[in-house]
C-alpha cells in the first residue's frame, strides 16, 4: 500500500509571556477549515512502540468553565461513538454512553 496523498492539520497557539495560551486557531485545508479560532483543543496520539498515549490539552484563558464542561461531555460522547466504530463493541459503547448521560446529569448539562 502506498501513500497517494498527504494531508495536514495545523494548530497555531498564541502564548502570553508565561507561555499560557491566549489564542488557538487551526487549519485543515482538505476539510475546508482555514484559520478557525478555537478556545480549546485535545489531541491524543498513540505511541505504538511504547503502547502509550501521548496527550496535549490546551485551552485559552477565555474558555469559560461552563463551555469546558460541555466540551468534555461532547468529547466523551464522540469517544464512545469512535470506540464503537473502531471495535464494534456495542456493549461497552453503550456503557460509555450511559456514563456520558450520568456525566451530563451531574453537571446539569441536559
Amino acid at each position: 500500500m502506498s501513500v497517494k496523498h498527504n494531508s495536514q492539520i495545523n494548530f497555531e497557539i498564541g502564548l502570553d509571556e508565561n507561555k499560557v495560551p491566549e489564542e488557538i486557531s487551526w487549519t485543515a485545508k482538505d476539510g475546508g477549515i482555514d484559520n478557525e479560532v478555537s478556545k480549546a483543543i485535545m489531541i491524543s496520539v498513540w505511541d505504538h512502540k511504547k503502547k502509550d498515549t501521548l496527550r496535549m490539552d490546551l485551552w485559552t484563558k477565555e474558555m469559560p468553565v461552563d463551555e469546558m464542561k460541555q466540551f468534555y461531555h461532547q468529547t466523551l460522547v464522540s469517544m464512545a461513538d469512535s470506540f464503537e466504530r473502531a471495535t464494534d463493541d456495542q456493549k461497552m459503547s453503550a456503557t460509555m454512553r450511559d456514563f456520558c448521560d450520568y456525566f451530563a446529569e451531574k453537571l446539569e448539562l441536559k
